[in-house]
């Protein structure tokens, strides 16, 4: 926070730790530091998070990226690596980070971001742009307001049920990005149950979901009508993230 406060990085304080620090430099920093014990995460306090070696701008209005969603893109990218020119939706974009992601990893993908929120649209558009990134940006709750087809779905919705203690210790973060304020799979059955109606023949369907969710959201895809249903790990070995396809004659 200090080499935030001073413009610097923190390999210099480190190098030159008697450096003075200005009366207005130490308000700032201690203002900081009080909204940091209140809770506050740090992406909000610097306004940026890394995500996949990138820096995104982050605001209250969207979910900080986590680093468990990297998988999301990894997988992401091994299921278009051969394909030509994909086209990739990305649902609930906040931030914008998984698309815009995938839009600098693929150059050639034609990327769509939808999201219901207008604040968490303007911080991707406002991603989309710095990062020089081509992402089509629209206001949709979920589906709502998509037309196409696409060879690949992501999503990483809001997925922790409503009375999880682990809110308690979220409450910077925008709710509606986090619970259904349901059981948790609210979200993810209706992102489920229509992505027939959007995927191409043979396309893709790739969700984030909670750690107790695996066999749930399995469940799920199976009864959309998706094949190949598997849960795939994270490093933690908890499952993550559930990857369906829908069949080659839709």
């Amino acid at each position: 926070m200090l080499a935030h406060v001073l413009g610097v990085q923190r390999e210099r304080l480190i190098a030159h730790p008697q450096t003075p620090v200005a009366p207005a430099d130490q308000a700032r920093f201690a203002a900081l530091a009080a909204r940091r014990h209140a809770g506050e995460p740090f992406a909000y306090l610097l306004g940026t998070r890394e995500f996949y070696g990138r820096a995104f701008s982050v605001t209250p209005s969207v979910l900080v990226p986590r680093p468990e969603t990297e998988l999301l893109i990894d997988l992401a990218l091994q299921e278009i690596a051969e394909q030509h020119a994909p086209r990739v939706l990305d649902l609930g974009t906040g931030s914008g980070c998984i698309a815009i992601t995938l839009a600098l990893e693929r150059p050639d993908a034609s990327v769509s971001a939808v999201d219901a929120s207008g604040d968490a649209l303007a911080v991707a558009s406002a991603n989309a742009l710095a990062l020089g990134a081509r992402v089509e940006l629209r206001p949709s709750d979920w589906y709502s307001a998509v037309a196409d087809r696409f060879e690949l779905i992501v999503a990483n919705p809001p997925y922790i049920a409503a009375g999880d203690p682990h809110l308690a210790h979220l409450t910077h973060e925008p709710l509606q990005a986090l619970t259904d304020h349901a059981d948790g799979l609210d979200c993810l059955r209706a992102i489920i149950g229509a992505a027939k109606d959007f995927l191409a023949p043979g396309g893709c369907l790739m969700v984030e979901h909670g750690h107790d969710q695996a066999a749930a959201v399995r469940a799920l895809c199976e009864a959309a009508g998706l094949i190949e249903v598997a849960t795939v790990n994270d490093t933690a070995g908890i499952g993550r993230v559930c990857r369906a396809r829908t069949l080659l004659d839709v």
